[in-house]
């Protein structure tokens, strides 16, 4: 599986509450600063970085989406 975001790109990461349940939240913009390794099972994982906090994450794909108000570069 190729990577669908690129460095510097702005998402939108998706809080997961308790058993994988969404916790609605206000918008939770953050920047791409790295693409990490895939992992085993093909999903790429990348290091986040909000911009409104001092707050970075390691998420996989399937936790964060492109803006809707900003397109994002497909790279692979």
């Amino acid at each position: 599986m190729a990577y669908n975001y690129a460095i510097n790109d702005d998402v939108l990461f998706h809080f997961q509450g308790p058993q994988g349940r969404d916790v609605p939240k206000q918008r939770n913009v953050y920047t791409i600063t790295a693409r990490l390794p895939i992992e085993a099972d093909g999903r790429p994982r990348y290091r986040i970085k909000s911009t409104t906090e001092k707050v970075e994450r390691v998420v996989t794909e399937e936790q964060i989406s492109q803006l809707a108000d900003r397109p994002h570069h497909r790279m692979a």
